[in-house]
């Protein structure tokens, strides 16, 4: 499998879409919450730079992301999320879809409940606890998946922004932020963060995985310090969220 090469162009406008993966740096082990003073990732000059507040929201697995989404949603804020857009690009009878099937083959392949069998020949619907069992598992594997999903994620994220230009601020949830290179898209980024302990609790607890299952989707990204570090904001979702709901008040300049 290390040798496989499988040719999938995936276009948008008639354009190749590349992303630039950045390496992991080494996990640092702790069961502390990391507190640290915010630096910049990118010069300003490379940040988005218009009017509109762009407020990327990243974070490690399992730390809060979804939760602070949906808060900064039912305040009037546009979410756009990169969940659903990378979901997109694995869709049955896609060029993602299809790239990995070639990839893998059966292993990652799931039965496509349609009635009708003509289109159910051609589409291959992609088992994702399957194949997350092999990209967690093997860094190569999950670098080649990556390379696939982000430039469709990064063109998707382009198009829906440009459906908000009267908002004067958007969120982008980006779980991956960091590690696809999509800083650029953002005029600020905040980061949610938890214990470790924390984080494999729920991890386990929400995708019913075994810790040892849970420690290999945590160092797939980047530790949560590191993401700290580069972060305009990190949020505190230790404890109860009224805590971090302060934090976005006094950042986005809410009355209590």
């Amino acid at each position: 499998m290390g040798d496989q090469r499988t040719d999938c162009a995936i276009e948008t406008n008639g354009k190749a879409n590349h992303v630039r993966l950045s390496k992991p740096p080494e996990a640092q082990p702790s069961d502390k919450l990391v507190v640290t003073t915010p630096i910049q990732f990118l010069s300003s000059a490379h940040r988005w730079q218009g009017l509109q507040r762009r407020i990327g929201l990243t974070g490690g697995i399992a730390s809060g992301k979804s939760s602070v989404g949906h808060y900064l949603e039912q305040q009037g804020l546009p979410v756009l999320d990169a969940d659903i857009y990378a979901h997109e690009a694995l869709a049955p009878g896609s060029p993602g879809a299809e790239a990995v099937i070639q990839r893998y083959g059966p292993q990652v392949e799931a039965s496509l409940h349609t009635s009708d069998e003509a289109a159910a020949s051609e589409m291959h619907r992609i088992d994702r606890r399957a194949l997350g069992q092999i990209v967690f598992n093997n860094p190569a594997e999950r670098q080649w998946l990556e390379q696939l999903i982000h430039p469709v994620v990064r063109a998707r994220f382009n198009q829906e922004i440009d459906r908000e230009p009267q908002a004067s601020a958007i969120v982008l949830m980006i779980p991956l932020l960091f590690e696809a290179g999509l800083e650029a898209l953002c005029s600020e980024i905040w980061v949610v963060q938890c214990t470790p302990t924390q984080q494999l609790t729920r991890l386990c607890q929400r995708d019913g995985l075994d810790q040892e299952a849970a420690l290999a989707r945590v160092r797939a990204q980047w530790p949560m310090r590191e993401k700290c570090q580069h972060a305009d904001l990190v949020l505190d979702n230790s404890g109860a969220p009224e805590r971090w709901k302060a934090q976005i008040a006094e950042q986005l300049h809410w009355s209590s």
